[in-house]
């Protein structure tokens, strides 16, 4: 089956399921974020160490469970605590493992960045829902992320010629970055006009515009990420999409911007 098939095929079936997920209660909606962080860990676990099983990966998984269930238990206070402690944590292992005079810090730095990367930055998706019309800004950021890759995906094809990154990412156009920015702009004014009114033209401008720029950088930086590491996808997990950090990539810097956004700007 075309894998352009596939994505549609996995989309309509996602869509309805991510709906009752976002609109459910808060702890059904923090576990299913919960478990598609695990995802994404395991997925850059094998990435950045190989097959295998080894101390850092264990840590990433435990991390990763423990900084969604701080952000859904005690918000972004206790989400905070658990990083700070988890970062103490886990040089305290790298300095108990340590045999020879000579150091090597790369692993401890991949366990790091993992866990900033991946379960803090999308674990911002559970505060956000906890806010004020957070459902709706749930649904806005997924709008931001899904018109962007539609209108990037058939503008690039249509008019992509100039590469925006290439060493980064082959496939990726100025042109369908473009489209991109537009894609987000009219994807969100249209979710504002039928769910969203309350919500000033001005902030969805805004958001759509930042959070589209930060979502392709969400994205290109995990292109980043799978081109060191000499991997085409983060996984199989999802039909027609690669893994599950192929489909967080672009949330990854989206979310946190979001819920700042809201707590300083629109309050």
């Amino acid at each position: 089956m075309d894998s352009h098939v596939k994505r549609w095929i996995t989309g309509v079936v996602a869509v309805p399921l991510v709906i009752l997920l976002v609109l459910g209660p808060q702890y059904v909606f923090s576990i299913f974020i919960a478990i598609l962080i695990l995802g994404a860990v395991y997925e850059y676990n094998g990435m950045v160490f190989k097959k295998g099983f080894s101390p850092e990966k264990a840590e990433g998984l435990v991390i990763g469970m423990l900084i969604p269930l701080g952000a859904f238990l005690g918000g972004l206070e206790l989400m905070f605590a658990v990083v700070t402690f988890s970062l103490i944590a886990v040089f305290l292992v790298f300095l108990y493992q340590l045999k020879e005079s000579v150091f090597d810090f790369t692993p401890l730095i991949k366990v790091i960045f993992g866990f900033m990367y991946i379960p803090v930055t999308i674990s911002y998706i559970i505060l956000t829902r906890s806010l004020e019309n957070g459902a709706l800004w749930v649904f806005f950021l997924i709008v931001i992320a899904f018109s962007s890759d539609t209108f990037a995906f058939y503008a690039g094809r249509t008019w992509g010629k100039r590469k925006l990154m290439e060493a980064v990412s082959a496939g990726k156009t100025v042109e369908g970055a473009i489209g991109s920015i537009v894609g987000s702009i009219l994807g969100c004014l249209i979710f504002r006009s039928l769910f969203f009114e309350e919500l000033p033209i001005s902030h969805t401008i805004i958001v759509a515009i930042m959070g589209n720029i930060l979502g392709q950088l969400g994205d290109l930086c995990e292109s980043a990420v799978k081109r060191v590491s000499m991997v085409k996808d983060s996984g199989i997990l999802v039909p027609g999409h690669g893994g599950v950090l192929d489909r967080l990539d672009s949330f990854t810097f989206i979310i946190p911007f979001v819920y700042y956004y809201n707590i300083l700007v629109i309050k």
